[in-house]
């Protein structure tokens, strides 16, 4: 499943690829807490589904981050100058399911929702 927020933000893909892993709480209030740091694209967690690992990797147009050890995969990249939005953020999120829950859809829904308004409150 694929899930899209547009922010409507101006930023660069470089300023975006400063999203390191020990500021994730800064940027969503749905990560509750990093609770240990390995280097700066790898880290474990606590977050609205519990405790995970994540990563975090540079691409083009801004930043990828996913829950590699995730049942469902969940991974979302942060990025600008491309289509839906070519001037503004697209968070786009994806699970390997093509159906799921309502409840767990939802709560993917609002993880967006919490980055969208991180990223509006820490680049405006």
């Amino acid at each position: 499943m694929e899930f899209f927020t547009i922010v409507d933000i101006k930023t660069t893909a470089e300023e975006l690829q400063q999203l390191t892993v020990d500021k994730l709480t800064q940027y969503c209030s749905d990560i509750d807490k990093v609770l240990s740091v390995t280097d700066k694209n790898n880290a474990d967690i606590y977050c609205i589904w519990g405790q995970f690992s994540v990563h975090r990797q540079v691409i083009n147009g801004g930043v990828r981050f996913s829950l590699p050890n995730c049942p469902n995969a969940l991974a979302w990249t942060i990025t600008t100058g491309y289509e839906p939005a070519p001037n503004k953020v697209v968070i786009h999120g994806t699970i390997n399911r093509i159906e799921h829950e309502p409840e767990f859809i939802e709560s993917i829904e609002m993880f967006m929702g919490s980055w969208k308004i991180g990223l509006e409150e820490n680049f405006n």
